[in-house]
């Protein structure tokens, strides 16, 4: 009789162990399957709606503030592509996404070469597109398509003067959107640069003036 009551107890504990066991692995499950649902999310949503594609300085505003990266040209200071345009890539910020000052901000080393053709012609072209960002994706948009928008500006890179109000400005906005950069090896001298953009909106219109202010500093060159 003892016998069977002590294996009863035994069958039972097992039983009770095993379904410890599936609960345990459900839970499991469950807190995969809610991390996988968090991480398939999109790493940039876009908060603000787009403004109306005719108010081009509004548009290039939020294209700017709304993307982490811009494709700059410059003019090849190195063989063999000498003389020749010469693109590459570059994270930006012009601030908290909703609240951007309209200036792209850098952080660039010149050990960099775009950066060594800057050095020899300031003068360069900034490409910046929501092809990066989830709202063409959601729109069906491709990339090329005019409707994905697009803009690019003109004008010259100027580095920021060290200590200056102006840097503490770039510094947030980049530090903030892109921390990995607080990081990055300090022996490359790193510096804070902007994008001066020399030429408005070929459509500016008075309903968007005052979108950058009245002396038009950050209009840029818009192409859809």
């Amino acid at each position: 009789m003892l016998s069977i009551t002590a294996q009863y107890r035994r069958t039972e504990q097992e039983a009770r162990s095993s379904t410890d066991m599936r609960v345990q692995l459900f839970a499991l499950v469950l807190v995969l399957l809610l991390g996988l649902g968090q991480s398939r999310k999109p790493h940039h949503q876009h908060q603000l709606k787009i403004p109306p594609h005719d108010e081009v300085a509004r548009v290039a505003r939020y294209v700017v503030n709304q993307c982490q990266w811009a494709s700059m040209a410059t003019i090849s200071t190195h063989d063999p592509v000498k003389g020749q345009p010469f693109a590459n890539v570059f994270s930006i910020s012009d601030g908290p996404v909703g609240h951007g000052q309209g200036v792209p901000y850098m952080y660039l080393t010149r050990m960099e070469i775009s950066v060594q053709d800057l050095e020899a012609n300031a003068q360069a072209s900034l490409c910046v597109s929501l092809a990066q960002t989830d709202f063409c994706r959601q729109q069906g948009y491709d990339p090329q398509s005019p409707l994905c928008a697009h803009i690019i500006l003109s004008g010259s890179v100027m580095e920021i003067r060290n200590t200056s109000v102006e840097e503490v400005v770039a510094k947030k906005a980049l530090f903030s959107r892109h921390p990995e950069m607080m990081d990055w090896p300090s022996d490359h001298n790193w510096f804070f640069a902007k994008m001066n953009i020399t030429q408005k909106p070929e459509t500016q219109s008075p309903q968007n003036q005052d979108a950058c202010g009245p002396t038009a500093t950050c209009l840029p060159v818009i192409r859809f």
